[in-house]
């Protein structure tokens, strides 16, 4: 089967959606299936005979995070021939409803047409102001596939439908396998691990100010905190004002290193305020067999199994964050119990069982395609 996977977002930047098509393109290769990613590129361009590179991207503030995204709506001609050249049989777009690359390939498509949407927000007035505009061109999908239920009733709220939930995969060995703790944190204390960018909604500003009261309750206890990007200034005035102590911050970490980081780890805490329509690094952070204190928002429950997997609390709840946490600390059989199930649970999302359920899906779809319609 020759595949194409469109990815709105530069794929020179990491990112969730990415990041997700690489792993599907992997799985799909192995099974000697013929993948071709199309992407906007601001990088270097991929020397992959796999690669296509289509125009350049924008970064976009979204959310409260950033999007980079191509508005190369001359490319028209060359996506247009790229389809006619490749004859897939399947055009999978990711974020299908996304401009203008997405877009552009629905319109060119006389393949069978698969669209999955990754994206979840509380508001949905982008949707609504582009309904009018958007109508005819969700209805060029043959297939429609979500995430998870929030990203499926995100969309489907006003693009009304049939949705095939398959979730994100990861990568589970290469969490699950044993890696060497950091010396540096191998002095008794109680590590907890924060792994993200440094944006708002990542609610990292929350976790500083529950690890300042919980650091008075359970003085040997350090925040380990890894990902891009400086500690904004809300962050930076409450470690200054609290003057709290143990809080390490590493920028970014390869992800190939990124084992030992959960190896050093005792709990992994990931405060996010919203806007995830799933929860990627709280399953890395299960098939590393590390219990679990999140939000309680809906692409985090999705995934996480509370009082089994580990703890969710409201968002943005200081005090019940710290309470959570401290609970953790003092109960290192708790911690045990909800890392073995954390484990055992994260295996559903091996990258072999996802990309099955894709391409079964796909199989299905053709089959459809080839049957005559019932009069």
């Amino acid at each position: 089967m020759k595949v194409g996977l469109v990815c709105p977002y530069d794929f020179s930047y990491p990112g969730g959606v990415s990041s997700h098509i690489a792993n599907l393109a992997a799985e799909l290769t192995r099974r000697d299936h013929s993948v071709k990613i199309i992407a906007p590129s601001s990088g270097r361009p991929s020397d992959s005979p796999n690669f296509i590179r289509l125009g350049r991207s924008f970064p976009v503030p979204t959310h409260g995070s950033i999007a980079r995204i191509s508005f190369s709506v001359w490319r028209r001609a060359q996506v247009r021939a790229t389809f006619e050249r490749e004859k897939f049989d399947v055009i999978h777009i990711h974020e299908p409803l996304s401009p203008v690359l997405p877009l552009m390939a629905l319109y060119f498509s006389k393949a069978l047409t698969v669209g999955t949407f990754h994206a979840f927000h509380r508001s949905t007035k982008l949707y609504w102001a582009s309904q009018p505009l958007l109508r005819g061109a969700i209805r060029k999908l043959h297939g429609r596939i979500a995430v998870s239920i929030p990203a499926r009733d995100y969309v489907s709220r006003y693009f009304p439908g049939e949705y095939r939930l398959i979730p994100n995969g990861i990568d589970v060995d290469h969490f699950a396998k044993p890696a060497d703790p950091i010396e540096e944190f191998q002095d008794g204390k109680i590590n907890i691990l924060f792994v993200g960018r440094r944006e708002k909604r990542k609610g990292l500003k929350h976790l500083l100010a529950a690890f300042s009261a919980l650091k008075w309750r359970c003085p040997n206890t350090r925040l380990i905190v890894v990902g891009e990007g400086h500690p904004d200034p809300e962050c930076q005035r409450i470690i200054a004002e609290r003057q709290i102590q143990d809080v390490v911050f590493t920028g970014p970490i390869p992800y190939g290193a990124l084992p030992q980081y959960y190896a050093s780890a005792d709990i992994f805490c990931s405060p996010a305020t919203g806007a995830e329509s799933f929860g990627i690094v709280l399953l890395e952070a299960m098939a590393a067999g590390k219990p679990i204190v999140a939000s309680n928002i809906e692409g985090y429950a999705s995934v996480l199994e509370d009082g089994r997997d580990g703890v969710l609390v409201p968002p943005m709840q200081d005090e019940a964050l710290a309470q959570a946490l401290e609970t953790l600390v003092k109960e290192p059989e708790t911690r045990a119990r909800m890392g073995s199930h954390g484990q055992e649970r994260s295996k559903d999302y091996r990258w072999e069982v996802v990309a099955s359920r894709v391409l079964d899906y796909y199989e299905e779809l053709l089959q459809q395609k080839k049957e005559p319609a019932t009069p």
